[in-house]
């Protein structure tokens, strides 16, 4: 696609790293770093670190935003989602309808040639139900669950390329979503999919993208943040939100997480007119999520994963009894030599235990990746792509990592340290994320905890009775015993 046809021409091959200043149309002057963003050594633009509310001292708190940027920095391909589609349709008398190939979808010939170039060569789990909801006419609104890397950017893309008519030279599409990192994110799957669309323009909604006041947009499709969305639409002018037919709302879990998104969000929601088609995607679905949900998706379907329990049922979970960290960093020690051990993770509580242990492990000869919030989110994905290929074996994190990171060589995971949420109680949802780096796709993995007190011993305790699993006590000392337990 030549630089001319877009209204933000952006060297994405380093997304991560995206350059001080942008080239636009005349229309837009130039970009500046948002308020969000720091500059590194190299003038390169990073994200400003932020010390979230963690768990206790310096535990390390998951930022959910950056989560999803993590996510979706390291997840190249599609990721194999073993979870049912559970899909309810608003108007249950519809035949309930699903694809199995994009030819099925009737797509224009330009979109269907971008779709095959980016490598997908058959739709995701999540596509098969969504894109026929997406593409119907007359339209439909959509509410949808789903994971990092199982293809719902490209679905929701997808539908805004098959929406938008390049002949009228004005926003028909508004995309928002929780952060700019998030936004030029998926502006690139934008540009990627419709690269042989040669009217097609894009324009980016996100802070330090000036324009004179009152000048319509004739891009096509705006993607951006709900604070500047928001001004373009009320105090610019530069979208006339009555013209738009579609609207998608992203990450709608992190959006409410955010301060003021969720306000603004519902601000720009209620000037778009009835006839608007409306999507939103979450990865979660709490009851703060549904409430939102509600407010800006009238009559929609719903489409959801079922939960992945058996998950579980592939991992062998074990507790040691150690007295400190010295007595648990021997027992790994006993554990590591012997297991055949293709390669693992640890997770412990603080970002001084994280790098103790690590330290440490090196000494022994181990080859050691360490993870923890103090990186930024590029340096967070470049160490799992080196933990990814193979060349450290063993990845010693904090909780940043307990999501969403799919390893298929991961076939040990150690709690360091048990999770607990603030009150000093089993966190299971945290619990079942770590034990599921391993034992994925079906293969088989083991799961280790460290108990280092009553109380510790107690988190195991709790953690037996939520998931009704047995967790079985493992000697490291003991060879032939731990040889027995694992086979």
């Amino acid at each position: 696609m030549s630089g001319d046809s877009w209204a933000v021409a952006v060297d994405f091959q380093e997304v991560s790293n995206p350059p001080m200043q942008f080239d636009f149309s005349k229309k837009v002057d130039r970009i500046r770093a948002p308020r969000t963003m720091r500059g590194d050594i190299n003038g390169n633009l990073v994200p400003e670190k932020k010390e979230n509310g963690g768990v206790k001292k310096d535990g390390d708190g998951v930022d959910l935003a950056e989560q999803s940027l993590l996510n979706k920095l390291i997840r190249r391909t599609l990721v194999r989602n073993r979870n049912q589609v559970e899909v309810q349709q608003n108007d249950p008398s519809s035949p309930l309808y699903s694809v199995r190939s994009f030819e099925e979808l009737r797509l224009k010939p330009e979109l269907r040639r971008g779709v095959y170039t980016m490598g997908f060569n058959r739709p995701s789990r999540i596509q098969e139900n969504a894109l026929p909801m997406m593409l119907a006419q007359p339209p439909q609104n959509l509410i949808a669950q789903s994971q990092s890397g199982t293809g719902k950017t490209a679905a929701f893309v997808l539908a805004m390329l098959s929406n938008i008519n390049p002949a009228n030279k004005w926003t028909q599409c508004l995309c928002i979503s929780p952060t700019y990192e998030l936004a030029l994110q998926i502006g690139q799957v934008v540009e990627q999919m419709g690269q042989f669309c040669p009217d097609l323009r894009l324009a980016y909604g996100i802070r330090g993208n000036r324009m004179e006041r009152g000048v319509k947009l004739q891009e096509q499709i705006v993607i951006g943040t709900p604070g500047t969305v928001l001004d373009w639409c009320t105090k610019y002018k530069h979208i006339d939100p009555k013209k738009i037919t579609m609207f998608v709302l992203d990450e709608a879990d992190v959006m409410i997480a955010t301060q003021g998104h969720r306000d603004q969000s519902i601000r720009i929601h209620r000037m778009l007119p009835k006839i608007c088609q409306m999507l939103l995607f979450s990865a979660t679905f709490e009851d703060s999520v549904w409430k939102f949900a509600e407010q800006v998706v009238p009559e929609p379907n719903i489409i959801k994963l079922k939960r992945e329990e058996e998950t579980l049922d592939t991992i062998k979970q074990f507790y040691v009894v150690c007295r400190e960290k010295e007595d648990k960093f021997t027992a790994l020690c006993n554990l590591y030599g012997s297991l055949t051990i293709a390669q693992a993770m640890i997770f412990c509580h603080t970002r001084k235990m994280a790098a103790w242990l690590a330290e440490n492990l090196s000494l022994e000869g181990h080859q050691v990746a360490l993870l923890s919030g103090e990186l930024t989110v590029e340096q967070r994905a470049a160490v799992i792509e080196r933990f990814r290929n193979g060349k450290e074996k063993v990845l010693v994190t904090t909780n940043v990592c307990s999501r969403g990171i799919d390893v298929e060589q991961v076939s040990l995971v150690v709690n360091f340290d048990l999770p607990v949420d603030l009150d000093g109680n089993a966190d299971n949802e945290t619990y079942l994320h770590r034990i599921g780096r391993t034992g994925r796709f079906g293969r088989r993995g083991f799961a280790v905890n460290m108990v280092d007190s009553k109380h510790s011993m107690d988190i195991i305790k709790q953690i037996e009775m939520h998931f009704n699993r047995k967790i079985s006590k493992l000697d490291t000392t003991n060879l032939e015993e731990m040889e027995a337990l694992i086979s």
